[in-house]
């Protein structure tokens, strides 16, 4: 179907091409090509998008179609009272709309929130979908999208703007309570804890100090760090602090903050950077069980397993299949001052000792290079150079002091290449190896998730210029996290049962799939899906308990508010002019 109008041939750098059909020129975009095994060539794939004018050649008559590969061209028939495009996406919008009212965070929201509820959900919705937060482009978003605010409406980057600014405290305060409530405080749970740092565009921001960034520079940063129920693979609260304080630090304070949100019962899965002896005095004092990562070169560390090196490696008994390393557990004091002992469980793999100790010979070697190209300069190598070389100097002491050589220390060398493969898993309570291994990898969804806040997300930076936005925009954030920790683990498990692995069953992959389902505006004002859904499409809505038939009818439902809101606009447009009318005439 031909609309009746006329637009502009676009202009995409060759993709457009013209072919005419019985004495009719017809318009055609390349959307892809294909390789022809026999011909030995590749054949572009073409799909027609319109005709074109005989008398003005630079123009033509668009199908619906067009609408499809030009959602934002602003029909001439359409200019005075078009407010959203012709194509919408639907199919992303569907599974999140479905995960937040799993989660009910359409009602908690909207108590919270109020008559902004939709627009907060929008936002969330926008940085999942799109992987930016900047609220510049959520306009653009909303004209091609499916949209939880009421009927629809679009708001501007200035509406944006002002509501990021009008959410208060007691209302991120008030959320994170009835999300934390909805938990069975009465049974234990391992809380995964990780932390980051962001950047602000303003320097106006109180969170906003000098810090180390994770890139080892130090800049302007704020850090930020979530709780995820390890059980359930949820985010249960975030937090927010300047940049100048430590992640080491600030556990004490998250510590206290679990246990004013009711977990009582709880143990913490924590990173090697965490590990220090307040943070496990604190735990102890608390009731805290903890499970954490502890550097294998430290000293204390590095004697117990070089203790149990050659006992346990090669013993069936201790195979791990499922990580593919060997483990066993012994009982050590953590720290000399401790009045009990934990329990240190000592793993080995064969792979990582291959890696570790090639990337250490490396090392070494590039360490001696170096050494050789500075012999006879006046220069005092410290650091690594002098842990790992016996440093020899012409005149050591004196004013004309010049470096001559460096001699290997095979002992301190042959020391660390013995501990190569090996890692080391402290816990307070007791466990087997492989328990406290599944414990620790199981805080792998929650990395991933977490990371995604960053990534895929697009919340590395909080472009906004007031401390009430920054708060308000980390608090979307933490949302979104909700929803797409859920898209996540519901995929991964969904790809568990397949017999094979998809690659379109990651997030990012499937938001890509999903936002194919799309509806086209025909003649008469009408949103219809463009196509059936497709089998990859259907692998994925399985993951979410949704099916074809009910993306139609959701779609159908879509469909009918669509042009609900058309009728009444056009409706209003009547009565307004009607009015104008009758004001001339009097």
């Amino acid at each position: 179907m031909y609309l009746n109008c006329r637009v502009k041939i676009p202009d995409t750098g060759g993709n457009i091409s013209v072919k005419t059909i019985n004495g009719t020129p017809y318009v055609y975009i390349e959307t892809g090509r294909t390789y022809d095994k026999e011909k030995q060539y590749n054949t572009p794939k073409r799909t027609c998008i319109g005709k074109r004018d005989h008398e003005q050649p630079a123009f033509m008559y668009p199908n619906e179609k067009f609408l499809k590969f030009f959602p934002r061209e602003l029909l001439p028939s359409e200019k005075d009272g078009q407010f959203r495009s012709g194509c919408l996406h639907i199919g992303a919008f569907l599974v999140i709309r479905k995960i937040i009212s799993d989660y009910k965070l359409d009602e908690i929201i909207t108590r919270i929130i109020g008559k902004d509820a939709g627009l907060f959900l929008d936002l969330a919705a926008y940085s999942i979908i799109t992987e930016d937060n900047a609220g510049q482009y959520y306009p653009d978003y909303a004209y091609n999208h499916a949209l939880f605010t009421d009927n629809m409406r679009i708001y501007s980057d200035s509406k944006v703007s002002d509501f990021l600014q009008k959410v208060t405290i007691d209302q991120r305060i008030q959320f994170l309570n009835e999300w934390n409530a909805k938990r069975d405080h009465r049974e234990k749970i391992y809380i995964s804890y990780d932390s980051t740092n962001k950047k602000s565009q303003a320097g106006e921001i109180d969170l906003v100090e000098l810090g180390h960034a994770k890139e080892g520079i130090e800049t302007d940063i704020f850090n930020y760090a979530i709780a995820y129920d390890r059980s359930n693979r949820e985010p249960l609260f975030y937090e927010s602090y300047p940049g100048s304080i430590v992640d080491i630090s600030q556990l004490h304070h998250t510590l206290k903050k679990a246990k004013s949100y009711g977990y009582e019962h709880v143990g913490f899965i924590l990173d090697r950077g965490y590990f220090c002896k307040e943070n496990i005095h604190f735990m102890d004092e608390n009731g805290y069980d903890f499970v954490i990562m502890v550097k294998g070169m430290k000293t204390f560390v590095s004697d117990i397993v070089l203790q149990v090196r050659g006992k346990f490696e090669d013993d069936r008994k201790n195979s791990i299949r499922a990580f593919k390393v060997s483990g066993t557990t012994v009982k050590r004091k953590l720290f000399v001052t401790d009045e009990k002992e934990r329990y240190f469980h000592i793993y080995y793999d064969d792979g990582r000792k291959a890696r570790e100790r090639d990337a250490f010979e490396e090392k070494i070697d590039r360490m001696g290079r170096k050494l050789k190209e500075c012999m006879g300069e006046s220069i005092h190598p410290r650091g690594e150079y002098a842990k790992y070389f016996d440093l020899v100097f012409w005149h050591e002491g004196l004013e004309d002091e010049k470096f001559m050589t460096g001699i290997e220390k095979n002992d301190v060398i042959n020391k660390e290449i013995k501990l190569c493969g090996y890692f080391v898993i402290v816990t307070s309570a007791k466990m087997t190896a492989a328990e406290a291994l599944y414990l620790y990898k199981s805080r792998d969804d929650s990395e991933k998730t977490f990371r995604g806040d960053k990534s895929y997300l697009g919340a590395h930076c909080e472009r906004v210029y007031s401390n009430e936005s920054v708060d308000t925009k980390i608090f979307i954030g933490f949302v979104a996290t909700i929803i797409r920790s859920r898209m996540y683990v519901l995929l991964r498990e969904e790809m568990g049962r397949m017999e094979k692995k998809q690659n379109y069953m990651t997030v990012p992959a499937a938001i890509k799939e999903l936002e194919k389902i799309e509806l086209l505006k025909g003649a008469d004002n009408e949103y219809n899906l463009d196509y059936a859904v497709t089998a990859t499409q259907k692998t994925i809505l399985k993951a979410f308990d949704m099916t074809a038939d009910n993306v139609h009818k959701q779609a159908r439902e879509l469909s009918s508010d669509l042009l609900r809101v058309t009728i009444e606009e056009i409706e209003a447009e009547a009565a307004r002019r009607s009015k104008s009318e009758r004001s001339v005439t009097l």
